[in-house]
């Protein structure tokens, strides 16, 4: 038995929340064809993103009310995971889109909860961020009933393409930011497809321009000075467990590759005394202490998905402590994927040997795409964090980061 058995998945059957994990499986394989090439081209992957839109994933998260599949957060995680083996810049994509989604449900009302929700699943949209919190480029100014948007705001992942952004400004008036949705192609807003990292090529990353963007107050959904919930700050969580799932999926992805071209092309080291590299102790050896940085960071991650799902669940009644819980699971998470991604994806060619590099093979893209992400927000915090709650009980205070 090899070690795919951490790869099961359900049988190919039609859409539905269930069936999730087997149309993910087959869109990854479909991705993976590409994966290689497209990772070394970089841009936007057009024709790929139509094939996210047209699996029907887009509204895995959406609840049943307006539409959606109203799938777990469980369950869009292990998507994103599956993808994130085979193309991790499309799996962020679409990780982002879940994750803006999310913010609809948590920020919006009653009204715009509907009217979003259901017009994404009507008219099948792809959601990209623009609501980078420690870019205070994009200003908000006053104006009748609603405000009108100037400025830049960086790191915009999933904007190329996308069909709305959830988008945040600063007010100077207040000294907060507010959070609104608008639609990518209204007047005054541009996409600028500059993303120019050595890793995650295709995440469509770039700045967005806003030149006198009218935003109206049916889509502010945190106004200016409104105090944030505990159940708004829930959002971070999400993103940041978003983030652990991507490490982990390209850890997979890293390790499947490294053991597959062990067991089937790698040649035995002259003076270990066996015929096949895959009998070797030393490789192993090697090979159990990945699968002992892979296994925790699996229970861990999947452990805080099923405690974001309970707090998500309560809503508005989730409390501040419960909050702080979840911070602390995600975290735990956080830091074992992060390692788990960027120790697999270095150790595999100490494994794997020299003729493992050949740019044929493209597997320097697990290493680039995942030190590319792990620098999103540094994971010294996390420690940190973790090592006040074991002192003291302490859980963080809620940021866009923890």
């Amino acid at each position: 038995m090899t070690a795919a058995f951490i790869y099961a998945t359900a049988p190919q059957a039609p859409v539905s929340p269930p069936d999730a994990i087997a149309v993910a499986t087959a869109l990854a394989a479909r991705l993976a064809d590409t994966a290689t090439v497209r990772d070394q081209a970089g841009g936007h992957a057009a024709e790929e993103r139509e094939w996210i839109r047209e699996s029907g994933l887009l509204t895995l998260s959406i609840p049943r009310q307006f539409g959606g599949q109203g799938a777990s957060w469980s369950l869009v995680y292990q998507v994103i995971r599956i993808l994130a083996r085979a193309d991790s810049a499309l799996a962020h994509v679409f990780g982002f889109h879940h994750l803006q989604l999310a913010g609809l449900q948590l920020y919006g009302n009653a009204q715009q909860q509907r009217r979003l929700l259901t017009l994404t699943v009507e008219e099948r949209l792809f959601w990209g961020n623009a609501l980078n919190p420690l870019d205070k480029r994009v200003t908000a100014t006053d104006s009748g009933d609603g405000f009108i948007l100037d400025g830049i705001k960086s790191f915009s992942s999933g904007s190329v393409g996308s069909d709305w952004l959830t988008v945040s400004a600063w007010h100077a008036p207040t000294h907060t930011a507010l959070i609104a949705a608008l639609p990518t192609r209204q007047q005054g807003i541009t996409v600028q497809p500059d993303w120019g990292a050595f890793g995650q090529r295709q995440t469509d990353s770039g700045n967005v321009h806003f030149d006198k963007v009218t935003l109206p107050a049916e889509l502010v959904l945190q106004a200016p000075a409104q105090a944030a919930t505990p159940q708004a700050t829930v959002r971070s969580q999400i993103a940041q467990l978003i983030m652990s799932n991507l490490y982990l999926g390209i850890a997979e992805g890293a390790f499947e590759a490294a053991r597959s071209y062990t067991s089937e092309q790698a040649k035995a080291w002259f003076a270990s005394g066996v015929a096949q590299a895959a009998d070797d102790p030393l490789v192993q050896h090697r090979y159990g202490q990945l699968w002992l940085l892979l296994r925790p960071a699996q229970v861990l991650a999947d452990l805080a998905a099923r405690e974001l799902d309970t707090v998500f669940g309560k809503g508005a009644l989730v409390t501040a402590q419960e909050r702080g819980q979840l911070a602390i699971a995600v975290a735990e998470a956080k830091v074992l994927s992060h390692k788990a991604g960027l120790e697999i994806s270095s150790q595999m060619f100490e494994l794997t040997g020299a003729r493992s590099t050949s740019t044929r093979y493209g597997f320097d893209r697990y290493w680039r795409n995942v030190r590319v992400h792990t620098l999103h927000d540094p994971v010294d915090y996390k420690l940190r964090d973790l090592g006040r709650y074991a002192l003291s009980g302490t859980v963080p205070e809620p940021t866009a980061y923890s």
